[in-house]
């Protein structure tokens, strides 16, 4: 991605002014920004960085990196982000919650979905550790 594209997070800045220094391994400063990075991640298809934001209790998270890493990627390659909504964002210094609506399409067809992510701290990074799909 060229530093002077916006950025997949749909937060209207340029990408190195964005997600980009979290994908580069500097820590969020909150569930928010993790969230936004993690959309982004997922839009450009990096896999290792949605493996190491994931907390080790999320019911997706497996041992096996390489098949999870291959599943994210096969993900990431047969979706297009669209646009991210932003819907709540409750902060706290432990734990924190983001509620979000994902854009999505997968061919012809509408794979947008909300969610309220938990995000927990710990060893001073956010995690995402579970979401609760919002019903349409």
């Amino acid at each position: 991605m060229s530093k002077f594209e916006r950025c997949p997070c749909a937060s209207k800045a340029l990408y190195h002014k964005c997600c980009k220094q979290y994908h580069d391994g500097a820590p969020a400063e909150d569930a928010l920004h993790l969230m936004r990075s993690r959309f982004s991640a997922y839009a450009l298809g990096l896999a290792d960085y949605i493996i190491d934001t994931t907390h080790q209790d999320h019911p997706e998270f497996s041992k096996d990196r390489s098949k999870w890493k291959e599943s994210i990627e096969s993900f990431s390659r047969s979706t297009s982000f669209d646009h991210l909504t932003i819907n709540d964002f409750v902060d706290g210094e432990e734990t924190a919650t983001v509620s979000f609506t994902a854009h999505l399409r997968q061919g012809n067809n509408d794979a947008s979905f909300g969610e309220k992510s938990l995000f927990v701290k710990e060893n001073k990074r956010w995690l995402y550790k579970s979401g609760q799909i919002n019903e349409k």
